[in-house]
């Protein structure tokens, strides 16, 4: 899903773009820490690398649109813990390991993201804002 989900809405929203004659559009597509760095635990290695094919994916989209001439932007926004059900996935046999994660630090929030996505879209038209790396402060890694 994080790789074939986010190639498959990307091919389309650019599709709709061309279609439309939009020049100016902005495709954001919602990264992690994760898909810059590898954490030293083994439940997170194979999603680092769906996170790191984001990056790359991203940054790939951003040079195939300068190629076309486009004004369309590329944007990742790669947060660090986000209070979410992720962990009660990642931990489906310790919920109170997963409850843990997000009491042990202040999270970041639904709130916090749709910020950074504002941020990226109320940037002037010349200004291609890569990637937006954010994390708790008292995350550590």
């Amino acid at each position: 899903v994080n790789v074939m989900a986010v190639s498959i809405c990307t091919r389309e929203a650019y599709q709709s773009m061309k279609e439309r004659n939009i020049d100016d559009g902005h495709i954001i597509n919602i990264n992690s820490m994760n898909g810059h760095s590898v954490v030293p635990q083994s439940v997170v290695h194979f999603y680092s690398a769906t996170k790191y094919a984001v990056t790359a994916l991203t940054e790939g989209l951003r040079q195939e649109l300068r190629e076309a001439r486009t004004h369309i932007r590329a944007t990742c926004i790669s947060p660090g813990l986000v209070e979410t059900g992720f962990a009660f996935k990642l931990h489906d046999n310790d919920p109170e390991r997963a409850a843990a994660t997000y009491e042990s630090i202040r999270c970041l929030k639904a709130e916090d993201m749709a910020s950074a996505v504002i941020y990226v879209l109320s940037a002037p038209p010349h200004v291609q804002i890569g990637d937006i790396q954010m994390r708790p402060t008292e995350q550590i890694s």
